[in-house]
């Protein structure tokens, strides 16, 4: 079975060689079905004390370590997305020049009406 991957935010770099991350999800809520965030924090291992609060990072499930402890961290996800930013880019291309295609009146339904009556 594959090991579990994460994304999430370390929010605290206080012990040696772990950091909590903050890992957030989005679920629906059973009555109102409106989407609401949940999270939860992983106790993760970092070997090299690289990671400081504030960072996202990526964590891999694994063996236990220490009682808490069952992930490691494995990079950065800023330089995880740098080496995937070249297939991301033509897909950022296409979203921008389909926003671009239909452009926004700034004008309210009481102005368009207003300047409606008065040329006509």
């Amino acid at each position: 079975m594959p090991k579990r991957i994460l994304q999430g935010v370390a929010v605290k770099d206080a012990r040696d060689k772990t950091v909590i991350v903050r890992v957030e999800r989005r679920v629906m809520h059973p009555v109102y079905k409106k989407f609401i965030m949940r999270s939860k924090k992983y106790a993760a291992h970092d070997e090299n004390n690289v990671f400081k609060a504030g960072d996202v990072v990526r964590i891999e499930e694994s063996r236990p370590i220490s009682k808490r402890k069952r992930w490691v961290v494995l990079t950065s996800a800023a330089t995880a997305s740098a080496d995937g930013e070249a297939a991301a880019a033509p897909a950022a291309r296409k979203s921008a020049a389909r926003g671009s295609a239909k452009p926004r009146s700034t004008k309210t339904k009481k102005a368009a009406a207003t300047a409606a009556a008065a040329e006509g």
